[in-house]
């Protein structure tokens, strides 16, 4: 598990980015953390990372947002999803079949992931970024 404290929005976009930059069609990324913990903000790195120009916004009321880039994001909220049925909706694994699927919420998924990234509130703009990869012990 690889730690890290980042000091400003743009070093949690820097960091998103850098992880955007690796990542390959399949790949499913969660992310856990409280509101306002730097989720969203790491997206917008991670969409440019992966090439896409669009701007990033939180998907809470859509649920899902498609950025093209070099390889499709596909950005999913759960936070207002309640059942398990609403979750097997998204159709996932399909968007996991066209790029790229980070999941914000992630631990209701309850999927293995290529990724798995807790953000902790540190105060002011500082936040701690815990990336475990697939494979690593908790």
């Amino acid at each position: 598990m690889a730690e890290l404290i980042t000091r400003s929005a743009q070093d949690t976009e820097t960091e998103g980015e850098r992880l955007g930059a690796r990542l390959k069609q399949g790949d499913l990324v969660l992310l856990t953390g409280e509101l306002g913990s730097g989720k969203t903000t790491f997206v917008r790195g991670l969409a440019r990372g992966m090439g896409a120009s669009a701007p990033v916004a939180s998907p809470t009321f859509q649920l899902v947002r498609i950025y093209p880039g070099r390889i499709q994001l596909a950005h999913v909220d759960l936070y207002r999803l309640g059942s398990n049925a609403e979750v097997a909706d998204l159709g996932l694994e399909e968007l996991l079949d066209q790029g790229v699927v980070v999941v914000e919420w992630g631990e209701r998924l309850g999927l293995a992931a290529s990724f798995l990234i807790t953000f902790e509130h540190l105060g002011g703009d500082r936040r701690l970024m815990r990336t475990l990869l697939k494979g690593e012990a908790r």
